[in-house]
């Protein structure tokens, strides 16, 4: 109770004051506890993308241009089972890319058109895995003007045919195994003026394709793929008449502590990725004709 009227009027803005306050303070309260929950929603989404990140690796990959269909169709599964992860490849030749890993190019995996190439990596100790063969590949003639599908290695020789397309032997795996085969077939001689030389196998089949070159002898990987098949037909290169295309891949020493590398080495061992191989041709390891 108030001791008098004066009093309790001094004392009633105080009070208005304090409850005032206390409004205020209850407003803010509310504030904060919306605010620590968005603050809670957003750490639980960095938490989330941070363990994804974790998870997420990149590598780059030096691959033998024989591949370049199959191998597309390998990566685009793998991406699809693992959307976090890059993997880019690069095509080309096999000999180029060993010599270019030897002087250190940042490459984690290296897929070669012939297995002697990552052999010479780990016994150079660049390589941080066993070396795998993954496939045997096949050289056939192809044309985009001729039928190929009726012609041999002899028919090479004929006047009509005044270029022929090969991979460089001295450093495609492809090449020489062409070569071989033209040896052994007794027709080199013959048709050794007329050879124009790709850098590696997919350039020598685009020689074919765009006419610079009436008739190729090509992977026949190349010659299953859409593009290829819908140009020509091709005659299969007996594999009596050359050394065996035996290819072979190896995780470089770059890459020694590299999970995504890991990983997929481990899917090019699995059945969507030897299905995918068998259907450009290639031959697998432990089936008929696979070593």
């Amino acid at each position: 109770m108030c001791a008098s009227a004066s009093a309790c009027s001094s004392r009633a803005p105080a009070a208005i004051v304090r409850l005032r306050e206390s409004v205020v303070t209850t407003e803010e309260m509310i504030d904060r506890s919306g605010a620590w929950k968005s603050l809670r929603v957003a750490l639980f989404a960095l938490v989330w993308l941070c363990a994804g990140a974790a998870h997420a690796g990149r590598i780059t990959v030096a691959a033998a241009s024989d591949l370049r269909f199959a191998l597309d169709e390998i990566v685009a599964a793998f991406r699809d089972a693992h959307p976090a992860d890059e993997v880019e490849v690069v095509y080309g030749s096999s000999g180029k890319f060993y010599t270019q890993i030897r002087q250190g190019a940042p490459y984690d995996l290296y897929l070669s058109a012939d297995i002697e190439y990552p052999r010479a990596l780990a016994a150079a100790g660049q390589a941080a895995s066993a070396v795998e063969a993954y496939a045997f590949g096949r050289i056939v003639l192809w044309s985009a003007t001729l039928d190929a599908r009726a012609m041999t290695l002899a028919s090479l020789a004929e006047a009509r045919i005044a270029r022929i397309a090969i991979a460089n032997p001295r450093h495609a795996p492809y090449g020489r195994r062409a070569e071989e085969a033209l040896r052994a077939a007794g027709v080199w001689e013959a048709v050794e003026p007329k050879l124009v030389y790709g850098e590696n196998i997919a350039q020598t089949a685009q020689f074919v394709q765009t006419g610079n070159a009436e008739v190729g002898i090509i992977a026949l990987a190349l010659a299953l793929s859409p593009d290829l098949a819908r140009l020509g037909g091709y005659w299969l290169v007996p594999d009596d008449l050359h050394q065996p295309l035996e290819q072979g891949f190896v995780i470089t020493r770059r890459a020694a502590d590299n999970a995504l590398a890991q990983r997929f080495a481990e899917y090019l061992r699995g059945a969507s990725a030897r299905a995918a191989m068998r259907r450009y041709g290639f031959t697998l390891p432990g089936e008929a004709g696979g070593g």
